[in-house]
């Protein structure tokens, strides 16, 4: 979906940490415990990591910048579990003795494009400009733009409609190299950028 959490190529969010506390993986014991329940859950097929991805997305803008990596992995794995009966809100929040904010709802998913077009190395291709309400793998900042496949990827699951139950074939990815010259005019040192770009996210440039 197109949200907060869609932060590729946008500037004045400060410079990235490369101190030693940054690269630490854990900086709590209840962060260890969010990531071993999200990772049981998916294990367990309780939901898949599309879905899991997408109610990171769904959460309220303020709550997602405020919150920390595995603060967002909770309220995802909490939303899903709402969402599919295992527990209720108000269990949730007699649990943590407060507010316990969850994900905001979703909105519809979609299926794989009609007409998808397979590609190989060397072709240049167009990336779509859709504007997608629901769950989507493709950033903003390649939309509309025109780069060269470079190789293709087995095929997964198409994540706009994964994330949403909605059925759908399994589609490849492609590595897409863009010209930062595309991507950001007259704002970024010369240099590529490589995306892995699902199928119905493409079509040929013109």
């Amino acid at each position: 979906m197109d949200g907060m959490h869609d932060l590729g190529g946008k500037q004045g969010f400060g410079p990235v940490g490369h101190s030693p506390e940054a690269r630490e993986v854990f900086h709590a014991p209840w962060e260890k415990r969010a990531n071993a329940l999200y990772s049981l859950a998916v294990k367990l097929g309780v939901f898949n990591m599309d879905e899991y991805r997408h109610a990171i997305e769904r959460m309220e803008p303020r709550h997602y910048l405020l919150a920390g990596y595995y603060e967002r992995s909770l309220t995802s794995t909490a939303t899903l579990c709402v969402e599919k009966g295992i527990v209720t809100h108000e269990e949730l929040e007699q649990r943590a003795q407060g507010v316990f904010p969850l994900a905001l709802p979703s909105a519809p998913g979609r299926s794989n494009v009609a007409e998808r077009v397979r590609f190989k190395a060397g072709d240049r291709v167009a990336v779509s400009l859709d504007q997608v309400p629901g769950h989507v793998r493709m950033p903003a900042y390649i939309r509309g733009k025109n780069g060269v496949v470079v190789s293709e990827s087995p095929a997964y699951p198409f994540p706009d409609a994964h994330a949403h139950g909605v059925p759908a074939a399994d589609e490849p990815t492609y590595d897409v190299r863009f010209d930062t010259a595309e991507l950001w005019p007259n704002s970024a040192d010369q240099a590529f950028v490589h995306v892995g770009v699902f199928q119905s996210y493409l079509k040929r440039a013109e």
